[in-house]
C-alpha cells in the first residue's frame, strides 16, 4: 500500500487497482480497504483505476486523538491529491456521507456515487451522547462494548444479530476498529440532515440503493435524491441488505462516466 499524508500529519494508507479514470472508494463503518477489494476489482475490470484506502483509525492508516469530521475530509482530499488531484468518488454507507460532505467543502470531486448513505433527516436519531459513550469505552479499554453499542444504537441492528456477530470469528477484527466508531458517529450526526452546501454540490450525484435493504436506508436514499437538484436515484437489485454488488455497482459507474 502507498501512503498519503493528511493535513494534520496523519498517514493514510491507500492502494490502486487497474488503469483509467480514477474512482476513489470510501468505505462505511467498521470496514477497511480490504473490504472493498471486490468492488475495486470490478471497477478495474470496467476500465477504471480504483483506489481503496483505510480511513483513519483503521487498518494501516494512522490517527490523532480527538479527530473530527473535518480531519476525515482532509484525509479524502489527501488521497485524491496523491492519485492525481481529481477523482470520482464512490462512497458506501457512512463513506457516502463523507464523500458528500467533502465535495460540499471543495474537495475536487468529478462525480459522486452515494451508496445507501445513512442520513436520518431528523427522524429516529441516535442519542446525542452516543459518540461520547463510545469514546469512554475505548478510553477505558473496553473496545468490545464500543462495537456492540455502536451496532445497537448507531446502526440500529437487532440485539439477536449483534449477539451473533459478537460470537463470530469476525468480531475480533471489528474490535480493532473501535475508535473509528466514534468518528463515524460524529460524521453521521453532523451531516444527518444535509444543509444547503451538501444539497448544492456541483458534481453530478448518483444515489444508489438496493431493492432489498434496511427501510431507513431506502427512505434516506430516496429523500436525498429528491432533495438534491439533478440527482439520479438508481435502484440496484443485485445489492442486497446494505451490501453493494461489485459488478452491478461498477456497471452503474461505467454507464455514467463513459
Amino acid at each position: 500500500m502507498n501512503t498519503a499524508t493528511s493535513a494534520d500529519g496523519t498517514p493514510i494508507a491507500y492502494e490502486e487497482t487497474g488503469d483509467g479514470p480514477v474512482v476513489v472508494i470510501v468505505n462505511g463503518a467498521m470496514s477497511t480497504a480490504a473490504d472493498a477489494a471486490g468492488l475495486a476489482t470490478a471497477l478495474a475490470d470496467a476500465g477504471f483505476r480504483a483506489v481503496t484506502w483505510d480511513r483513519r483509525a483503521r487498518g494501516s492508516s494512522g490517527d490523532r486523538p480527538g479527530s473530527t469530521p473535518d480531519r476525515e475530509v482532509e484525509d479524502l482530499a489527501a488521497v485524491i491529491g496523491a492519485v492525481g488531484g481529481e477523482a470520482a468518488v464512490l462512497g458506501h454507507s457512512s463513506g457516502a456521507v463523507l464523500g458528500l460532505v467533502a465535495a460540499s467543502r471543495g474537495v475536487p470531486v468529478r462525480a459522486l456515487f452515494l451508496s445507501e448513505p445513512p442520513l436520518r433527516f431528523g427522524e429516529d436519531e441516535p442519542a446525542d451522547d452516543l459518540a461520547e459513550r463510545l469514546q469512554a469505552f475505548v478510553d477505558e479499554g473496553r473496545p468490545e462494548e464500543a462495537i456492540v453499542t455502536f451496532q445497537l444504537e448507531g446502526v440500529g441492528l437487532p440485539r439477536e444479530m449483534v449477539d451473533q456477530i459478537r460470537a463470530s470469528e469476525m468480531f475480533p477484527g471489528l474490535v480493532a476498529l473501535a475508535q473509528s466508531t466514534v468518528y463515524d458517529t460524529n460524521l453521521t450526526r453532523e451531516a444527518s440532515t444535509p444543509g444547503p452546501e451538501m444539497l448544492s454540490v456541483a458534481a453530478p450525484i448518483t444515489v444508489l440503493r438496493g431493492a432489498q435493504t434496511f427501510p431507513m436506508l431506502i427512505t434516506a436514499a430516496d429523500h436525498l435524491a429528491d432533495e438534491v437538484d439533478g440527482a439520479e436515484l438508481v435502484v440496484v437489485p443485485e445489492s442486497v441488505m446494505h451490501r453493494p454488488d461489485p459488478a452491478a455497482t461498477a456497471r452503474v459507474v461505467r454507464e455514467r462516466l463513459a
